[in-house]
Parts: C-alpha cells; sequence; structure tokens
C-alpha cells in the first residue's frame, strides 16, 4: 500500500476519473483546469482503458502536473496482466468488450508508460479548507471495486472504516472507477464520487462528468463538452468494439448489466 500525503493544500481542486483513453476529453478537461485556474489536478485512476489513444492520454496526464492515483486498470496494465481486473462475470458485456480494448491499451503503452503506472500511489491524502480527504480509486478493500450511490450505508462505513485504520482521521472520500458521479453523507463522513471524463454517465447525454471543489471547499459537479464524434471516430478508426464508440455520442452504456438495477436505464425509465 503507497499512501501519498499532500499535506495542506489551498485554493480550487479539480477533481477527475477514468480518462480512458479518450484524448480529445482529457485536451478538454485539463483545459477546463487551466481556464478556471484550478490550483490543484487531481485523477482517481483508469488513464488508458476503452478508447482510441492510451499513449497520447497517458502523456498529456504526466505532463498536466495532475495528482494521479492508481487505478485497477493502471495495476494491471504495469503488472502485464491479460485483463483488465474489474471481475466481471464471465460473458458479460463488460467482460467481452474488454477482451477486444485491454490488448489493444497494453500493446499502445511504452516501458516509460507502463513505469510511470507502476510508481502511482495507491491513495492520495491531504488537508483542504479545513477537512482532511483520502483518495482511492474503487474503495478500500479493493481498487476494482464498484460502489454506487445506492450502495448500503453499512458498506460505505466499513470502507471508511479501512481507510482510516491505514491512514487516520478523515472527514471525506474522493472515488472514481464506477463511472457515475454523486455524494452521499455517512456519519459525519462524506463520499465523493468525481465521475469520469472518459464515457459518459449512461444518462442519454454525450457530456461526461467531473468535479470541483472550491477554495472554501464546496463541492460541486460539472459536465464536460468535447469532440464526441471525434472520439468515436478514432475508435472506429482502430477497429475498437463499437459499443463504447456509440456511448460516446448517445451517452448510454453499452454494459448495462454492470450497474445495479435501480441505476439502469431500463429501470429508470420504467419507473419514471
Amino acid at each position: 500500500m503507497k499512501i501519498a500525503d499532500l499535506g495542506q493544500l489551498e485554493g480550487e481542486l479539480l477533481v477527475f476519473g477514468g480518462p480512458y483513453s479518450n484524448l480529445e476529453a482529457t485536451r478538454a478537461v485539463l483545459a477546463q483546469a487551466r481556464t478556471s485556474g484550478a490550483a490543484h489536478i487531481f485523477c482517481t485512476g483508469d488513464v488508458a482503458a476503452y478508447c482510441a489513444d492510451p499513449a497520447a492520454t497517458v502523456q498529456e496526464i504526466r505532463q498536466s502536473g495532475a495528482h494521479v492515483i492508481c487505478g485497477n486498470c493502471e495495476v494491471q496494465l504495469a503488472s502485464g496482466a491479460e485483463d483488465c481486473g474489474c471481475g466481471f462475470a464471465q460473458g458479460s458485456a463488460c467482460d467481452l468488450l474488454s477482451a477486444r480494448w485491454y490488448p489493444f491499451a497494453k500493446q499502445a503503452l511504452d516501458a516509460g508508460a507502463l513505469a510511470w503506472m507502476a510508481g502511482l500511489p495507491d491513495w492520495v491524502v491531504f488537508t483542504h479548507a479545513g477537512r482532511r480527504y483520502a483518495m482511492v480509486h474503487g474503495a478500500a478493500s479493493d481498487a476494482a471495486r464498484f460502489v454506487w450511490s445506492v450502495t448500503p450505508e453499512a458498506e460505505f462505513a466499513a470502507e471508511i472504516a479501512r481507510i482510516e485504520a491505514e491512514a487516520g482521521r478523515i472527514d471525506a472520500v474522493i472515488a472514481g472507477h464506477s463511472g457515475i458521479a454523486f455524494a452521499k453523507t455517512v456519519g459525519r463522513h462524506q463520499w465523493i464520487n468525481a465521475g469520469v471524463i472518459g464515457m459518459p454517465p449512461h444518462d442519454g447525454h454525450a457530456q461526461t462528468e467531473y468535479a470541483r471543489l472550491s477554495p472554501r471547499g464546496d463541492l460541486s459537479f460539472h459536465r464536460l463538452a468535447y469532440d464526441a464524434p471525434a472520439a468515436a471516430a478514432a475508435m472506429r478508426a482502430k477497429g475498437l468494439p463499437e459499443g463504447y464508440a456509440l456511448a460516446l455520442t448517445t451517452g448510454i452504456w453499452p454494459s448495462e448489466d454492470v450497474l445495479p438495477a435501480p441505476l439502469r436505464r431500463a429501470q429508470s425509465l420504467a419507473s419514471g
């Protein structure tokens, strides 16, 4: 377990997850960080995944000066593993699609990119606006664990207890991995999922998501508009899965079976 303690931070923080090899989205969010004057940029991991430009996306993130933690994709790619490590059920949409994008990402990254991934911390901790934060990828128990807004509160509490056992008292957790932004109060703690920029949040809109913490510590979520058609065209040009390429412009995942029932779009439409 590698934990990087950044100490006291001042100014605005811009936080995002899952660049997912989406170069167009990565450049757009970094431009937003520059325009907004963000003092610090954070990435919750999974820099290289579904989309067309693993090497260039890694390079952009490395050059940005962002604080990056190790997502499950970084763990797997750096170790030379044969899959992304998400533990998808055999035959599920994610399982079948990852058999195509993961080898592409693995082949595209050079030794320098893999060494950078291997050197990333697992967690980052810092203090900002009087609150102490821990940033993890999926969860404390497993970087590849999916924690959703509808996950039982007792499970959030158990994950927070694990973090405090390793990193000391905290006030809030920042996480990624699941691909849908949310904030949840758990006792005296807050759990924040900053969303991902490389894939839309399965809501029928192409814009992706990121979060900001103001200099006073106020949390806000934002949609990221970028050239999604260009990102989708780049995927198609490289023979990557059509399901994910289509998702970039339609905002609908090809892998709804990974979601808990209340978050599935068909369920949401039926209940609405």
